[in-house]
């Protein structure tokens, strides 16, 4: 079956794919909130968060949809014996776990701060530098979330290549 790497390889992509912009995005707005504070138009910047909020917004349905076909066509051309292996339970529990960081903590959480720029929620007190200050605080929040996220994205993919004997 000589199409296995392929479908592999696609599987993969797409898996990372899906959850590459909710690790990416805290970083690009810091940029381009860096950027718009110092009056500095970044138009690269801008377009590379437009993109990641683009693919966040309206592609994770095809991106889900692509990682839940090829895993199942993985499943059924490798056989059911792939899921005894421990190696293998642990990292889709791991990326299950990544995908509900995702879901209910990275993503509302973008959305707020994407809210943020220009009327904060909390009434905008009149004080920018406060406002700012609150900004910053969040944004950094989920830039920790992101690096919980991409080391887990990183363990998941310890654990598929050197498939440690764990049982």
């Amino acid at each position: 079956m000589p199409f296995i790497p392929i479908l592999l390889v696609t599987h993969v992509m797409l898996a990372v794919g899906f959850l590459v912009p909710s690790v990416l995005l805290p970083f690009g707005l810091r940029v381009v909130g860096a950027s718009s504070s110092a009056g500095a138009s970044r138009a690269a910047d801008r377009r590379l968060v437009r993109a990641l909020v683009a693919v966040q917004e309206s592609g994770t349905i095809a991106l889900g949809a692509g990682v839940a076909v090829t895993g199942v066509a993985l499943a059924v051309l490798l056989g059911a014996q792939l899921f005894a292996q421990p190696w293998l339970r642990i990292a889709v529990a791991l990326y299950g776990a990544n995908l509900a960081i995702a879901f209910f903590i990275q993503r509302p959480g973008l959305r707020r701060l994407l809210g943020l720029r220009g009327r904060p929620p909390w009434g905008g007190d009149g004080d920018e530098a406060a406002d700012e200050l609150r900004w910053r605080a969040l944004a950094r929040r989920q830039r920790y979330v992101s690096y919980l996220m991409a080391g887990l994205i990183g363990l998941i993919g310890f654990l598929m290549m050197s498939k440690p004997e764990l049982g």
